[in-house]
């Protein structure tokens, strides 16, 4: 049996920017899961209303993408191989919220994010960042964002056209999975963020929503 290889610092960047690729040009690796929205019927939307849910979909898709890199630069400089693989597992969950609303977006004849990269890049500095501080307020990061993420889902849910089916179906099985997430970095040792940081994670959160719906 071969042994087990070792990634250095320069493998971990190359794999890195290997699943920023994958991420940016929707073939990020996933779990395989079902798309939540298969057996609900297309309803028929005034073209508001479908413009409506494609930008709720749209800044979805841009927090799965910041998700991704979120993972993937904490994966990079983690040191404890647990959270390093847990981080990996969850980059790749995250990878079929990416699919399921890449997906729906199509369904709704519209886009993704043209400003993808960007939110990828800076949630991947982020990343890297809270790592290299240390796993435990990595984890606290981790644990942060799942809850803002939360509460973005559970206003999206709100605001949908109510015969959006599909659409609700999706971001339904999202919470279910970042709820998920949020638990296992809290069981994982996760620390409490000072309230600064919350604020100002919520104030860049708030400016990507608002961005990423219309661009």
């Amino acid at each position: 049996m071969p042994a087990h290889r070792h990634y250095n610092f320069l493998d971990k960047l190359c794999l890195g920017f290997d699943q920023a690729v994958r991420a940016l040009q929707h073939t990020a690796k996933t779990s395989g899961q079902a798309y939540p929205g298969r057996h609900i019927p297309e309803a028929e939307l005034s073209a508001d209303q479908r413009k409506h849910s494609a930008g709720l979909m749209r800044v979805n898709h841009a927090g799965e993408v910041c998700a991704q890199a979120l993972y993937h630069g904490q994966g990079v400089v983690s040191r404890s191989p647990e959270v390093q693989a847990k981080m990996q597992l969850a980059a790749i969950e995250e990878g079929d919220h990416l699919a399921w609303c890449k997906q729906r977006l199509d369904e709704l004849h519209s886009h993704t994010s043209y400003l993808n990269p960007l939110w990828y890049t800076g949630s991947f500095c982020i990343g890297m960042v809270a790592g290299m501080v240390g796993d435990t307020w990595s984890l606290g990061f981790v644990a942060e964002t799942e809850r803002q993420v939360i509460k973005h889902l559970s206003q999206h849910l709100e605001t949908l056209p109510a015969q959006d089916g599909r659409s609700y179906e999706v971001l339904k099985r999202m919470q279910v999975d970042e709820a998920h997430h949020r638990d296992e970095a809290i069981a994982l040792g996760a620390r409490d963020l000072p309230s600064w940081i919350k604020m100002t994670m919520s104030v860049v959160s708030r400016v990507m929503v608002k961005t990423a719906y219309w661009v």
